[in-house]
């Protein structure tokens, strides 16, 4: 496939609500309407449109199309792109996480993206596994992300391989008045199903059993199963009436505060970290989550980045042509790593940037046993009620009567 080439890129002004207006801030001076065709629109959020803009004008340099990138708030994106595609509008190419790609596909809002057996095997393992839906690819994944554990190397040498073995170095150190806390994970009072799940699933937890073609299945919820139970009763011991290493006052900033301040030796948390951990000099190393002793693997949830092409697209043709030159050159996964730090999907970038920062590596190798994040629709109605059963077990609460309410919750929503 030929490589597009393009003379410019523009980056638009931020859009809100329904993002149906496609006009830049500016153009190029001195460039003419007819040098501007074929233009690739592309929609971002705030946080990924200024790496997205860099990445476009190096694609740009090589390709005959004009990159156009909207920038709209990460809270209407989804919501703007499937109303923007029911009305015949939006861009070319989404990107956003890969578990917006059950409902965009029902909403019939995203085409497949055709990769051959090549290409497939260009991506680290799990990030096409993330945006496929039906047995069909519908994204380009470019990042991954995952929870790992980061230890303070001064008050804990070694890797903890068990979680008992990480609460009892780290309540020695806390009689040593040597630490505060044994650990930095997020809870808060509405609780964190995302950062709970390594330590769920490895007390036997799941959120969705798995269909014949190995997808989440919306019709086998784990949320109040007997594993389920069993697995919270588990970490109920570590809870405000047990141990007391998870509790509901350490919210996200707390967590970082308690590591970065020498507080905690241990934090389990995700690579956007790393800049405050660098930033307090803290002596770090990363690992997988340990699990339970005679438990199963601590899986943490897999996020993928991804471009999506719109099913709506003005030029279907250039927008997977413009998927698959991402694919066939890592180069533009560096430049995009550069401008935005994520651990990219593409092999070839992830062994060339780990040469300079051996973090991404560390992190690709926690989440080895990780689970992509339930993509289907039906996981929105998860995080709320899982979330809030969590802190309240954590805080003391009868396992089994939460979970059944926190199901009872998500199998109403899944009825709506």
């Amino acid at each position: 496939m030929r490589p597009l080439r393009a003379p410019g890129t523009r980056l638009a002004c931020a859009a809100a609500g329904l993002a149906v207006t496609l006009t830049a801030c500016g153009s190029d001076p001195g460039t003419d309407a007819a040098e501007l065709d074929p233009t690739l629109t592309v929609w971002a959020d705030d946080e990924r449109a200024l790496a997205l803009m860099t990445f476009a004008e190096a694609y740009s340099r090589t390709s005959d199309a004009q990159v156009e990138v909207i920038v709209v708030e990460h809270e209407e994106l989804r919501a703007s792109f499937v109303s923007a595609h029911a009305n015949g509008l939006g861009p070319d190419i989404m990107v956003g996480p890969h578990d917006w790609t059950g409902e965009l596909v029902e909403s019939e809002a995203v085409a497949p993206v055709t990769l051959d057996a090549r290409s497939a095997e260009a991506f680290t393992p799990g990030a096409l596994d993330a945006v496929t839906y039906d047995g069909a690819v519908y994204g380009v994944p470019y990042a991954t992300e995952n929870l790992a554990l980061i230890r303070n190397t001064d008050l804990a040498p070694s890797e903890p391989e068990t979680v008992e073995e990480l609460v009892e170095t780290g309540a020695d150190l806390v009689d040593a008045g040597r630490a505060s806390r044994v650990l930095g994970l997020q809870v808060g009072e509405e609780g964190d199903a995302y950062h709970m799940h390594p330590l769920f699933t490895s007390a036997g937890g799941y959120l969705f059993g798995e269909d014949g073609a190995g997808d989440p299945d919306p019709t086998d919820l784990g949320v109040a199963a007997p594993e389920s139970v069993a697995a919270f009763e588990r970490i109920a011991e570590l809870g405000e009436a047990g141990s007391g290493v998870l509790t509901r006052d350490t919210t996200a900033e707390r967590a970082t505060e308690l590591f970065t301040g020498g507080e905690a030796p241990y934090f389990v948390t995700g690579p956007w970290s790393l800049s405050a951990v660098k930033e307090a000099g803290v002596p770090y190393e990363i690992s997988p989550v340990p699990p339970f002793a005679d438990g199963a693997p601590a899986r943490p949830l897999i996020g993928v980045q991804a471009f999506f092409v719109a099913a709506g697209a003005s030029d279907p043709d250039l927008a997977r042509t413009f998927a698959a030159d991402f694919v066939a050159d890592p180069e533009f996964s560096v430049i995009l790593y550069e401008a935005d730090p994520r651990v990219p999907a593409l092999v070839d970038a992830l062994e060339t940037l780990s040469e300079q920062d051996p973090d991404l590596q560390a992190f690709q190798n926690a989440g080895a046993n990780g689970l992509p994040m339930p993509a289907i629709p039906e996981m929105d109605a998860v995080w709320g009620p899982f979330g809030q059963a969590g802190a309240d077990i954590i805080a003391g609460a009868e396992p089994a009567e939460e979970l059944a309410e926190a199901e009872e919750l998500i199998t109403a929503s899944f009825a709506e």
